[in-house]
């Protein structure tokens, strides 16, 4: 690993947790001295990726980082997959559509299809949700056995969100067993009060699950429907099929 190039990524992740910062709270954070993060950061503003506000002096993510997710967006071929897909399962169920893909802990929101009900919505795409507490998180480490055992690796208490988080890795690995064997995760307002939702993975031709798709509705709503569930997996099936997946649900894989 090169010393520099790690500790330039570790600034931009600390600053994307905490959205405007000073020199000297950065390089507490990094456990680093200010002087090095200060030659760090002037590299990362002459290139776009950190801006230095003008009032406060504070750092905060350039217009660089944007410009590279949306490359990553465009570039990304399970999400021109999901488009026309994700539009139809939400017509067809009444229900926002989700599509997310596994970064370490967490699961980064990268194709969302508002309900159809012509109300206010916030747009998702880029956000991120830890993977323990999202319907697609559990649906991605079900089927990804490496992702599990770093997520729980250290033993201890996994974060909790809200008062239904599961914060216990044996009974988050119970649950995971029963996604891999009826494809599909829940999570009853876990992540966030009021939001529920239900998930399916999404395989390719390689067996691997590179994201996965889910409805998510208000809590009134919940439990789906039977005939939601059956469109979610006719929808991860279709969506798999074109990807190269020989087989869905995918292989499940034991940590």
């Amino acid at each position: 690993m090169i010393q520099a190039v790690d500790r330039a990524l570790r600034i931009l992740t600390v600053l994307q947790g905490a959205r405007r910062l000073n020199l000297g709270e950065i390089a507490a954070r990094l456990d680093l001295a200010p002087s090095t993060v200060h030659g760090l950061i002037r590299t990362l503003l002459a290139h776009g990726m950190v801006q230095q506000e003008r009032d406060s002096g504070r750092y905060r993510l350039g217009p660089a980082t944007l410009r590279l997710g949306n490359v990553y967006l465009d570039t990304l071929e399970l999400r021109s997959r999901v488009a026309i897909w994700a539009e139809d399962l939400a017509r067809r169920t009444g229900c926002a559509v989700r599509t997310g893909v596994l970064l370490f802990d967490e699961v980064v929101v990268v194709a969302h299809e508002p309900r159809p009900d012509g109300t206010r919505q916030m747009p998702e795409v880029g956000i991120v949700i830890p993977a323990h507490a999202s319907a697609v998180g559990k649906a991605l480490l079900a089927f990804d056995a490496d992702a599990y055992a770093a997520l729980t690796a250290a033993g201890h208490t996994l974060r909790g969100m809200t008062g239904r988080t599961i914060t216990h890795p044996a009974a988050l690995r119970d649950e995971l067993d029963a996604v891999a064997g009826t494809g599909i995760a829940t999570e009853n307002e876990e992540a966030v009060l009021g939001e529920c939702a239900a998930a399916a993975p999404l395989a390719d031709a390689t067996g691997l699950t590179p994201g996965a798709i889910s409805l998510v509705v208000p809590a009134a709503r919940w439990p789906l429907p039977p005939d939601a569930l059956d469109a979610l997996r006719d929808t991860a099936r279709a969506i798999s099929r074109e990807l190269g997946a020989p087989t869905w649900p995918p292989p499940a894989a034991r940590p």
